[in-house]
């Protein structure tokens, strides 16, 4: 093939995948403003059921979006660029997957978004690049971090406040990035670890505070079965109803990179 065929073919795939990009943008943006309905002044959209499954998002504005009363599935999305807004976001009844969602690249914000009463799954996610930001969201529901990987990039749940039953980590991965949970409060929830492995990277639940369970008897965090092989767990200034539940180890030695609180 002549070389300024190639070239032409070339441009011709570029073109076809940014009119692609601007035709999914312009879907999101859409989608967006009606489920903003109540301050934009256009039909609702409020308690459809939403299917972004397999989805690529690499810039989208859902900033204060209303999913209350239905579903909205993220399965198998890809976060690959660009700046994904949840911010302020409400998902309130109904389900919220993000069950094997890809987040690689960009910056995902859910910082103040508000899960009321939904059940939330990130189950079998992976975080490995790129910043996702959770800070200061307000979670009322069940939350499943269930064999999720972590290993790259930046999970931030800062100041965020869980006053729900249970969030789980329960076989989940953290083989590198930063996982952080500083000044995080979990009111009534607990947080099994189970199965855990921690093998790099660090995860910080410095000043994080668990106040327990009334209908929950022992620890609200428990690390049973959990393996530290690497990186850095710490609970530096974390405060506890009830210490947090390990394993025994050889010795009482708690193994190295795991810092527990004073």
């Amino acid at each position: 093939m002549p070389a300024n065929e190639a070239a032409l073919s070339e441009g011709e795939i570029g073109q076809a995948a940014r009119e692609e990009r601007e035709v999914r943008q312009t879907a999101i943006r859409l989608i967006g403003r009606h489920l903003r309905a109540a301050t934009e002044g256009v039909v609702s959209w409020q308690g459809l059921d939403f299917d972004f499954t397999g989805a690529v998002f690499d810039g989208a504005d859902l900033s204060g979006a209303d999913f209350s009363g239905g579903k909205a599935s993220f399965a198998g999305a890809t976060f690959a660029g660009g700046f994904v807004s949840f911010l302020g976001a409400t998902f309130s009844g109904g389900l919220v997957s993000f069950l094997g969602a890809k987040f690689i690249g960009g910056l995902v914000s859910f910082s103040k978004a508000n899960f009321s009463g939904a059940e939330v799954a990130f189950s079998r996610a992976s975080f490995s690049g790129g910043e996702i930001s959770f800070a200061g969201a307000h979670f009322a529901g069940p939350v499943s971090f269930d064999f999720t990987t972590f290993d790259g990039g930046k999970v931030s749940f800062l100041a965020a406040t869980f006053s729900t039953w249970e969030v789980s980590f329960c076989e989940a991965s953290f083989d590198g990035g930063e996982v952080d949970f500083t000044e995080a409060e979990f009111s009534g929830a607990r947080v099994p670890f189970t199965g855990a492995e921690f093998t790099g990277g660090t995860v910080s639940f410095k000043r994080a505070e668990f106040s327990g369970s009334p209908v929950f008897s022992g620890s609200p965090v428990f690390f049973f079965g959990a393996k530290f092989r690497g990186g850095q767990v710490s609970f530096d200034g974390a405060i506890f109803t009830v210490a947090p539940e390990f394993d025994h180890w050889p010795e009482d030695q708690p193994p190295d990179g795991l810092r527990l609180p004073a």
